[in-house]
């Protein structure tokens, strides 16, 4: 068994650690985000045509986005690198099904997926990686399938790192990670970015694209 690198060990300890204060942070969020709902129910609008098969959310924490998304009449489940966010995920939420795994090996046989949301899940990669994790995204959505990207955006120039309250993350220049999205496959159907609101700090970027 290949041994787990480095970030993914850390960042799945970082978020191990604080789990139970992110899950009462992030609970309700969405409450105060129309702009993000609003993608949100676009994404779901895009993967429920008929024969469609379900959605993956890559990164899904304690849950939240996988109940939201189910509300909308999504056919969903999580996955998370983190036990103790899956754990709690499963308590939340125990109608839904939630597995521990690293997105970017995922069991799941080529073109199994309807969709694939990342919910700011791709930021604590390093940039190098981005592109193979894209890649195992194309990989798992079926043609016409639809993926969602929610990141942090930066303002032209590479991908610039942060501190980021739990573990190290990335900022991406929205044209950026959207050509590499392109480059695996992917095709732009639209974008979103919002600027920070009260106890934020940085502009929100938002991508939905679809697999040809």
């Amino acid at each position: 068994m290949t041994a787990t690198p480095d970030h993914l060990a850390a960042t799945a300890d970082a978020y191990d650690g604080i789990a139970v204060l992110y899950e009462e942070l992030v609970r309700d969020s969405l409450d105060a985000l129309p702009l993000d709902r609003a993608v949100l129910a676009a994404f779901a609008d895009s993967v429920q045509s008929p024969g469609a098969g379900p959605v993956a959310e890559l990164g899904c924490g304690p849950g939240y986005l996988t109940a939201h998304l189910r509300d909308l009449g999504v056919d969903v489940f999580g996955v998370d690198l983190s036990p103790v966010m899956v754990r709690l995920a499963r308590t939340a939420y125990p109608g839904l099904r939630f597995e521990l795994a690293s997105m970017d090996a995922l069991d799941l046989p080529d073109g199994e997926l309807g969709g694939v949301v990342s919910w700011y899940s791709l930021i604590h990669l390093p940039p190098r990686e981005v592109p193979a994790y894209l890649a195992e995204f194309h990989r798992i959505t079926a043609p016409g399938g639809h993926l969602l990207l929610g990141f942090f955006e930066s303002e032209g120039g590479p991908a610039a790192p942060f501190d980021h309250k739990v573990v190290t993350a990335y900022r991406w220049p929205i044209d950026r990670l959207a050509g590499l999205a392109h480059a695996a496959g992917f095709t732009e159907v639209g974008r979103m970015l919002r600027e920070p609101q009260e106890g934020e700090r940085f502009r929100r970027g938002h991508l939905l694209m679809r697999k040809e």
